[in-house]
């Protein structure tokens, strides 16, 4: 039995996603398994992702990260959420916070007695009874709570911070913990000749990296889970049409607003990420509705400070490989597939990847239950994202050509339902391993104009008055304590050891 353990991992591209495996293989595995990273600094790295959803906690935990000591070397800023601007209209702004709305009360899910109050001419939006909303707009920032009385228990918390400084971050840990990275490019691999498993990669150089099990970390080049594997890639371009994204830094202004910002424009949408040291630009755009320079122009036309380099284009595709584990190759990263950053999830599926494998570790064998179960689950979260991505491109008010489209294309089967299912009845049907919970949906489906005309018959036991009272109360200790708590930047100096 021993001698079926896999004993030698190698890791093809670096980056964050190259990183982030090989951090967390050495901290799980420690001298058991010997992990080798193969990356050129001859070939940069896509870099969008400075953003990230409340998940981030669980896997920098993982690895034994240290708040402080990695806010501090990533140049990091907290996130309460998602400012949409200009999405349901020109104009109209909706917030989609981290943690929940409301409190939880007996009965019934809060946002039915929220739509009951209505019903009963309570004239109160969602965004009153959020925490998270609240702070934001005030640039604020605190901590949860795990004391459920406490307002502050309503609350969900990310990050965002340099990608390039994560990646460097995590490898510094990753080295410590005996990680050997080699650098070269791929030259050729080599596979065996009757399982067709790869068995070694060899680089520019000449050296040789025999391996057990192959990560392909990759990107969009996906060296080894297309390139050597073949595993095909599944377009959804028809439902996600942007293609291409501009990035620009600009200096800081003013005090951090902690949460990302997104804007619609004619033929996409621009964020603002704001860090410690910079703030982070760019808009992804369809090319066929915009082109390259006046994608840059529109960009560099809406920034809050000084640019501090040159705009960078990339080029992608949305979609996903149904197999990113085949044989004893398993794809993470944008190897695996690409979904834009609209909602932050591209470290998420990384780290998801990742879990799933140290999951469903195996042998050598790499015995096909084990990857056709990886296969399986994590296909249900690139599906469950998709469909949460499309709903904001669907549920819109502008004229524009690609929002018309949008607006006019047919839907996943899946989300059509939801949505029919929630205009009907305020309910929020959830499979148990969704990513985005009933607040995330929540914030989009109200946010973006989608209205449910009902809500569950439960909350008809509560007395209306009570009802009414009950909610507003929420609402005003939601108010009473925003302006009691310290502001973002206090909170972050604090943390990282610097003056206010």
């Amino acid at each position: 039995m021993e001698s079926r353990r896999i004993r030698r991992v190698v890791i093809l591209g670096g980056g964050t996603a190259g990183w982030m495996t090989a951090a967390a293989l050495s901290h799980s595995f420690g001298a058991a398994v010997t992990v080798t990273l193969l990356e050129s600094e001859e070939i940069g790295t896509v870099g969008v992702g400075e953003a990230t959803i409340p998940t981030i906690h669980w896997f920098n935990s993982l690895v034994g990260l240290d708040e402080a000591d990695f806010l501090r070397a990533t140049k990091a800023t907290f996130k309460l959420g998602i400012a949409f601007v200009d999405w349901r209209a020109p104009g109209h702004r909706y917030f989609h916070p981290f943690g929940h709305y409301g409190a939880a009360l007996p009965g019934v899910a809060f946002h039915h007695r929220w739509l009951k109050a209505a019903a009963d001419g309570l004239a109160m939006t969602l965004g009153a009874l959020s925490l998270a909303e609240g702070l934001a707009d005030e640039n604020r920032f605190a901590r949860p709570s795990g004391d459920a009385r406490s307002i502050l228990s309503t609350l969900g918390y990310a990050y965002h911070f340099d990608a390039g400084l994560y990646a460097a971050h995590l490898r510094r840990v990753s080295e410590t913990r005996g990680v050997v990275r080699v650098e070269g490019r791929l030259h050729t691999v080599e596979r065996h000749p009757d399982t067709g498993f790869v068995s070694a990669l060899t680089t520019s150089r000449g050296e040789r990296l025999e391996g057990d099990l192959f990560i392909d970390c990759s990107g969009f080049r996906a060296l080894l889970i297309d390139g050597v594997i073949g595993e095909p890639f599944e377009d959804w371009s028809h439902w996600l049409p942007c293609d291409r994204a501009v990035a620009v830094p600009c200096a800081r202004v003013a005090a951090t607003t902690p949460y990302t910002r997104s804007t619609a424009r004619a033929a996409g949408w621009q964020w603002r990420i704001p860090l410690q040291h910079r703030t982070g630009n760019g808009y992804v755009y369809a090319n066929d509705q915009c082109s390259d320079d006046a994608a840059i122009a529109t960009l560099l036309a809406n920034l809050d400070g000084e640019p501090l380099a040159e705009p960078r284009l990339l080029r992608f595709k949305a979609g996903m490989r149904r197999r990113p584990w085949r044989d004893n190759v398993v794809a993470i990263g944008l190897s695996s597939g690409f979904l834009e950053p609209l909602e932050s999830t591209s470290i998420h599926l990384i780290q998801s990847g990742i879990a799933k494998l140290l999951t469903l570790f195996p042998d050598r064998d790499c015995d096909p239950a084990l990857a056709s179960r990886f296969n399986t689950t994590f296909a249900r979260d690139m599906d469950g994202i998709k469909d949460f991505l499309i709903l904001h491109y669907h549920a819109t008010g502008r004229e524009e050509p690609l929002w018309r489209h949008c607006r006019a294309m047919s839907l996943p089967d899946g989300l059509r339902e939801r949505i029919a299912q929630y205009r009907r009845s305020g309910r929020l049907i959830l499979d148990p391993d969704e990513l985005f919970r009933e607040a995330s949906w929540l914030a989009v489906l109200d946010g973006q104009g989608i209205k449910a005309q009902g809500y569950n018959p439960l909350a008809d036991a509560i007395d209306p008055a009570a009802n009414r009272a009950q909610v507003q109360q929420i609402a005003d200790v939601i108010a009473r304590a925003v302006p009691t708590l310290p502001p973002h930047d206090a909170v972050l100096a604090q943390m990282i050891g610097t003056p206010s």
